[in-house]
């Protein structure tokens, strides 16, 4: 089956942890911004896929000359994550059965080979997928002064990355659903966990670091220099 691929990139948030002068999406690596990095790295895997970008309406630092993509609008962003993707899934004429894709703005050092595990992954299962790590580290639960109280099994615990992609109907109806229960979700799989869904886990690198510290700049620097070096020693 033929299927349109959306990739929905929501930019809208201001990254206050970051301390910032800017939303984190406007600072830089390597001379280029965080967006441009990202859009960059999706583009490369997925270069005729439909890009939605969430935006603040009145945002005074996007540049759209940072957009690579061909086919691509600009949406508002809502009060939380899962408002900017439901604007953004409403804003689009996809089919039911479209495969979205939903990315984090501060994920630059996404890899194509990561991204293709995912989209064949979610075109597979119905119930999509999404990219994660299983928790290496001991996990430790704390009290409100956080005291470590005791040490909690991590067999088959997973760090939740992105991109998570699902059927358009889907994650419309998931994210619908959350609006009208007044439930909160921090991703879209646990949108879709609610509807009793199961989305399949795909297990992604550990190098697909999430921008929200100030020291994250200078380890996604390294990051993507260290990509960007075994890329040239395969070519070589």
């Amino acid at each position: 089956m033929n299927r349109s691929l959306w990739l929905i990139v929501p930019a809208a948030g201001q990254g206050k942890r970051m301390g910032a002068d800017k939303p984190k999406q406007y600072l830089t690596i390597a001379e280029k911004t965080i967006l441009a990095h990202t859009l960059h790295r999706l583009h490369a895997a997925f270069p005729e896929a439909q890009l939605v970008l969430c935006l603040n309406s009145n945002d005074p630092w996007f540049d759209p000359a940072c957009v690579p993509f061909k086919q691509w609008q600009r949406v508002s962003g809502g009060a939380e994550r899962m408002n900017s993707v439901l604007n953004a899934l409403r804003a689009i004429p996809a089919n039911p059965s479209d495969l979205v894709m939903v990315h984090d703005v501060a994920r630059p050092c996404i890899t194509s080979a990561d991204l293709h595990a995912l989209y064949q992954a979610a075109s597979e299962h119905p119930d999509g997928a999404l990219l994660a790590m299983p928790v290496a580290d001991t996990m430790k639960r704390a009290n409100a002064a956080q005291r470590s109280m005791t040490t909690e099994p991590r067999d088959g615990l997973w760090h939740a990355l992105t991109p998570q992609s699902f059927r358009y109907e889907l994650l419309r109806t998931a994210l619908e659903h959350a609006i009208e229960t007044r439930c909160v979700v921090t991703d879209e799989a646990s949108a879709v966990e609610a509807l009793g869904k199961t989305p399949q886990l795909v297990s992604g690198r550990r190098d697909n670091l999430k921008v929200t510290h100030p020291d994250d700049l200078h380890l996604a620097n390294a990051i993507m220099a260290s990509q960007a070096a075994c890329v040239t020693e395969r070519s070589v």
